[in-house]
């Protein structure tokens, strides 16, 4: 079980020298890069090395990967990115129909082969929008890994509850595509305002001990990733979540 720290938990907070020598000094092995960090890859390879941090994984967003791909092969071969991921669609580019989300799926499938053939392993990491039914009654993340059958997936278990899903059946269901997870936690109810309702790990609603326990069951997930979307203490956050994960 490797954990790491998904740099974009941090981006308010700068530079990036402060941020890679606080979650080197609180434990951590790994982080996950995002394209905040990729301006300067070099540079950034430098600060991970003076901190014994590596980076097994990569957010890298779909129009890079389509249309700019050695650059995406370039920043990950310098920073030692193992498993690339594309993490989001801004809403208008997102489909409307089933349709849409296997020509989408398609489209991740062709990324994901360009991927292989460079070395590297490919997933697609959800948020909630893909959890909303279509007028069919599928939904899009059963869509995409339908039609993508070889492509990995980072789940967000936070974001697949917030999309009004159950997070143990789908790892019931696709428990050897989970590749990676993003370890986050939801605030109870009227809490953490000021965090976007997000909370600390373990701190929060979410039943880690038992998805863990889900995860170990049903799949082959190596790489946990700890992250908040909005902490207004990112050492606070980070301190807090690797030492409550550790506990599990």
């Amino acid at each position: 079980m490797t954990v790491s720290f998904q740099l974009y938990s941090a981006r308010n907070f700068q530079p990036w020298a402060d941020v890679l020598k606080l979650v080197a000094g609180l434990g951590y092995k790994n982080v996950e890069g995002f394209g905040g960090v990729y301006e300067d890859p070099k540079a950034f390879r430098a600060l991970m090395d003076q901190n014994g941090l590596a980076m097994p994984s990569g957010h890298f967003s779909m129009d890079m990967l389509e249309n700019d791909f050695s650059t995406a092969v370039a920043i990950a071969s310098e920073l030692g990115v193992e498993t690339i991921i594309c993490p989001f669609l801004m809403p208008d580019a997102r489909p409307t129909d089933r349709a849409g989300w296997v020509a989408f799926a398609h489209r991740l499938a062709a990324v994901g082969e360009k991927c292989k053939d460079a070395g590297f392993r490919f997933a697609w990491h959800n948020h909630d929008f893909e959890f909303k039914t279509l007028a069919d009654g599928q939904v899009p993340q059963e869509i995409i890994l339908e039609n993508a059958p070889n492509i990995g997936w980072e789940m967000d278990v936070a974001w697949v509850v917030r999309g009004g899903a159950d997070p143990f059946a789908w790892i019931e269901r696709f428990g050897p595509r989970i590749w990676v997870v993003h370890v986050k936690d939801i605030a109870p109810e009227g809490d953490c305002q000021d965090e976007d309702g997000w909370a600390d790990v373990g701190e929060g609603v979410m039943k880690w001990d038992e998805l863990l326990a889900g995860l170990k069951s049903h799949g082959q997930t190596q790489l946990f990733v700890m992250e908040h979307d909005k902490p207004s203490d990112v050492q606070r956050f980070a301190r807090r979540s690797l030492l409550n994960f550790q506990q599990l």
